[in-house]
């Protein structure tokens, strides 16, 4: 069982201070809901990016019980891999899909590899209290590079193509701009992202050289995207874009956030 790294720090780890948190945020989402395929979600702790998460994630509907592919950044240089491990969380254990991560082909990390990583953690504890029955398959990003993108996302896809009763959903962990005056982050943040809303991954590449937008996840945003166009999505949707400075203040440097979906 993975334990938690960052429980405690970027979240709760007391189970009832942590539910009435997530019970406040999905309950803030309001009614509208789309079938996605995939989305942007943020990773940073619950009080500055946990809001937009939770919108991103309610583009799923709430009776889902398959398997999400969770695909986030190495912070830390970890090349790419996956794992088997179930993850623990202050709401309880959430299960590994074992047969599909075996059948991506990616390869299998050892024990603590991923410590101290909070771009996959982040989102466990919400999918954990969102959807209760859903397994997960995690895989931290290593080299972010286009290439890597569409080998990591035909290995998945592989995957997809062998379960086709499987219902497969895919998050995509990552923050924007990093550290710059809030009126420069939402402004290269919203020229990046309509490359994606136009379904453009080389586009959305070309533009974080442009403007050397500080998008950490930006690898996993593409191979999400880039999956999810090959099961079928046919349009792109920003449904919330904030950052740190608006949310847990400080404006001067602050961090975008996105909730993204792909349907």
């Amino acid at each position: 069982m993975r334990k938690g790294t960052v429980s405690g720090t970027f979240y709760p780890d007391d189970q009832h201070v942590l539910e009435q948190m997530l019970s406040g945020f999905f309950g803030s989402c309001g009614e509208e809901r789309a079938d996605a395929l995939g989305v942007v979600s943020p990773h940073a702790g619950y009080l500055c990016s946990g809001q937009t998460a939770a919108i991103a994630l309610s583009a799923f509907p709430v009776d889902f019980s398959g398997t999400f592919i969770v695909i986030a950044p190495s912070h830390r240089g970890i090349p790419t891999c996956t794992s088997h491990e179930p993850w623990w969380t202050p709401l309880g254990a959430v299960e590994t899909d074992r047969e599909f991560i075996d059948a991506m082909g990616i390869r299998i990390d050892k024990p603590g590899m991923e410590a101290d990583e909070n771009s996959l953690e982040i989102q466990i504890p919400l999918i954990r209290y969102r959807f209760p029955g859903a397994r997960i398959v995690p895989v931290l990003m290593g080299n972010q590079s286009y290439e890597s993108a569409v080998s990591t996302s035909e290995a998945i896809y592989s995957a997809i193509s062998k379960f086709p009763d499987k219902e497969i959903r895919i998050i995509a962990s990552s923050d924007f701009t990093h550290y710059v005056p809030d009126d420069i982050a939402e402004k290269t943040d919203l020229y990046v992202i309509d490359a994606l809303l136009e379904l453009e991954i080389n586009e959305f590449y070309r533009r974080l050289i442009e403007t050397n937008a500080s998008v950490c996840g930006y690898g996993p945003i593409s191979v999400m995207m880039l999956t999810c166009i090959k099961m079928g999505a046919e349009k792109c949707r920003l449904l919330e874009y904030t950052t740190s400075g608006r949310t847990c203040g400080g404006m001067r440097q602050v961090v975008g956030y996105a909730a993204i979906a792909v349907i």
